[in-house]
């Protein structure tokens, strides 16, 4: 479905590398109910865009009836995903654009777009007209007693062969809006009433499309096509992004994107409230958005820049957000969440240093942690010559003599949930490892590599080293883990990465501007950091979907590659320490009850993925949800019994000890690998000497 990414109360230090990392700009499923048509400038835009993919893109795309053929498929796939609107019969009627879309945009003709927009746009208007009437039909007492299911995703699905085959579509999806609004605790009448407004409210915001967003769909149908992180900003949508990279806006801290009805979470900036608030998590569903009192009204159906207003408000305040949680059953499991705003600052995004203390063989042993959500630094004060400016790199340096103070043995890197920042500070970090030597390459559209290093000699930390990454892990992330992991200086620990390798910049039009392209990051084995990521020495259960989170999870994606390796050293021999590592690992893996609940955790979440279709089935659905919530349960009980903690008759009774390092099993188990990497180490010099 359509895709907008839209940032909340990003400093500007993190709004570009969390643009582009995330963003897919176009409009959710909005039109007008009259004729829309292409302006003179838009028509010039075309061209424009078409010019500067052309020599400007790191990719060489040409522009010919190859390309016009998925801009065709890709478009239609932008409007109608789900192929809840389309028939077959239309979609044949379309098959005469599909080599005369490249012709098109080179002259700047929009004709045939606009035409199917406006078609679109009708259906649109005339399904929510058919919901509204259709709803009538429900009675008070209406019983959820059939025996019809759902299909969750269409994507791979034909397109209806006639209105009828849509009409029965719609049907089932009414009565699952019905159903999931009763399982929530609603009446029947009450649900109606909801539905009610909702289809209202939609109504009202397709009258309020403009040829400028259909054009914005139509541009990005084609730019994207080239990577998902090239876009064409219309005016107003450039505005709004300039806005953005110059104010530090007030908000929640959170990345959203539209999909289907809904508002997804795609990310949470590091420090930001909802962050710091703890429940708001990457892939829950906003529905609902109240202030600090009074109602909350539903959005589901929204455009998603009218929920980021909803959601946005003066500091200080509290916006409230009923949400459907990224492992629920179904649409029917909500909670609300109570956030107060504020803009994200510096402080808040620093690194951070605890210590984890682990018994072995009855001697008390300390590892190191230090936290950074993000790779900052105070440009400000760094331009203007400050002596002790404020800097991810300054920051590490100071914990890590801090905590050499404290007697640590090892020292853990936490890079979980860390979006990127400043690629100097990435560079810088490394140095703080290494005595000097490059830590990565970029690679420009015209082919030429610029290899960029640590120049100091000097080492402020040269004892035993982890990288702690996940999913969420990205960019300047992965590039440092990437230095740690090819100069064998450190093991790298937890789950494949984000994938993020590529470099964007902003260039102007007369109407708009394009964000497009223009860098590839490579490690210094040679190896691309895009798509692939960086995949952990030692991997350790993956709580996110790979299919929804992740650069591989974008369509047209730049692919994984190489080029050159650079010349470098190695510093400790963890090729040859890495069998026993992981073996060691996967035997407490097997003991261990936090390594246990882990793993069997994340199989469930995969159970609950893979569900294709629910059941319309009032009786069928609760026992499902009921069924998982046990499951939950029996597993949160299983951990507890092998601790010797007090067992749980709900789930809500149980609350993670956030800010203790010796409650987090992943730290836990890292430090454990440090030790293991330490007595390997011993060993080795022993047998030596």
């Amino acid at each position: 479905m359509l895709s907008k990414v839209i940032p909340l109360g990003l400093p500007r230090a993190l709004i570009l590398t969390f643009l582009s990392i995330f963003s897919v700009y176009s409009f959710a499923e909005n039109a007008a109910v009259g004729q829309l048509s292409a302006s003179q400038e838009q028509r010039q835009a075309a061209k424009d865009v078409v010019e500067r993919l052309g020599y400007g893109h790191y990719r060489e795309i040409k522009l010919d009836d190859a390309l016009s053929a998925q801009i065709l498929d890709h478009y239609l796939k932008l409007l109608d995903g789900s192929k809840a609107y389309f028939t077959q019969a239309e979609i044949d009627n379309y098959e005469q654009y599909r080599n005369q879309l490249d012709d098109d945009l080179q002259k700047g003709d929009l004709q045939a777009a606009f035409e199917i927009y406006n078609t679109y746009q009708k259906k649109l208007v005339k399904r929510i007209e058919q919901q509204l009437v259709d709803l009538e039909s429900f009675p008070d007492d209406f019983v959820f007693d059939g025996k019809e299911t759902l299909l969750l995703d269409r994507t791979d699905s034909p397109w209806a062969a006639t209105e009828a085959e849509l009409n029965k579509l719609w049907k089932k999806r009414l009565t699952n809006s019905l159903l999931s609004l009763k399982l929530s605790g609603k009446t029947v009448a009450e649900a109606r009433k909801t539905l009610t407004r909702r289809l209202q409210s939609q109504l009202t915001r397709v009258q309020q499309t403009r040829d400028e967003d259909v054009f914005q769909v139509f541009m990005n149908a084609y730019t994207q096509l080239y990577d998902p992180h090239t876009q064409y900003l219309s005016p107003r949508s450039s505005e709004t992004f300039n806005i953005r990279m110059k104010l530090s806006l007030d908000g929640i801290g959170a990345l959203l994107q539209s999909e289907d009805e809904f508002t997804k979470v795609v990310s949470l900036v590091p420090g930001g409230p909802a962050d710091l608030a703890g429940e708001l998590k990457p892939a829950d569903r906003i529905i609902g958005v109240g202030q600090e009192n009074g109602e909350i009204v539903d959005v589901i159906g929204w455009r998603l820049d009218e929920v980021v207003d909803l959601i946005r408000d003066p500091r200080a305040s509290t916006v409230r957000l009923q949400v459907i949680p990224a492992n629920a059953a179904d649409n029917s499991q909500s909670k609300e969440i109570a956030i107060v705003r504020n803009t994200v600052k510096l402080e808040d995004q620093a690194a951070k240093k605890s210590i984890v203390t682990l018994d072995q063989n009855g001697q008390n042993r300390r590892i190191g942690v230090i936290d950074i959500p993000a790779f900052y630094v105070d440009f400000e004060a760094w331009r203007q010559g400050a002596e002790n400016y404020r800097s991810t790199t300054r920051d590490v340096a100071r914990l890590i003599t801090e905590l050499e103070a404290e007697g640590i043995d090892g020292l853990i890197i936490d890079l979980r949930n860390n979006g990127g920042g400043a690629l100097q500070e990435a560079n810088s970090l490394v140095g703080l490892f290494i005595d000097r030597g490059p830590t990565v390459q970029v690679r420009s559209a015209e082919g030429r590599i610029d290899i960029l290093g640590d120049s100091d000699n000097s080492i402020v930390y040269n004892g035993p080293l982890a990288v702690l990454v996940n999913r969420l892990s990205a960019s300047a992330s992965e590039i440092f883990a990437g230095a740690i992991q090819d100069y064998q200086r450190g093991v790298v620990i937890g789950g494949q990465t984000f994938g993020k390798g590529t470099v964007q910049s902003v260039t102007p039009l007369d109407h708009g501007q394009l964000k497009l392209t223009r860098a590839k990051f490579y490690r210094i084995s040679g190896e691309s950091t895009q798509h692939k990521g960086v995949v952990p020495d030692i991997m350790f259960p993956n709580l996110f979907d790979h299919k929804e989170v992740g650069e591989s999870a974008l369509e047209f994606a730049l692919p994984w590659d190489q080029v050159k390796q650079v010349p470098h050293k190695f510093y400790v021999q963890l090729p040859t320490w890495l069998p026993a590592l992981r073996e060691n690992h996967q035997k407490r893996s097997l003991q261990d009850p936090d390594l246990i609940f882990l793993a069997e955790q994340t199989k469930l979440i995969e159970q609950t993925r893979s569900i294709k279709s629910i059941s319309l089935n009032e009786q069928t659905r609760q026992a499902e949800t009921k069924r998982i919530e046990a499951q939950q349960l029996a597993l949160e009980n299983q951990r507890r019994k092998a601790k010797g903690l007090e067992l749980i008759k709900e789930l809500n009774e149980h609350e993670d000890k956030k800010d203790d390092p010796n409650q987090d099993a992943e730290l836990v188990e890292s430090g454990r690998i440090i030790l293991d990497m330490i007595k390997l180490n011993q060993t080795a010099v022993t047998a030596q000497q």
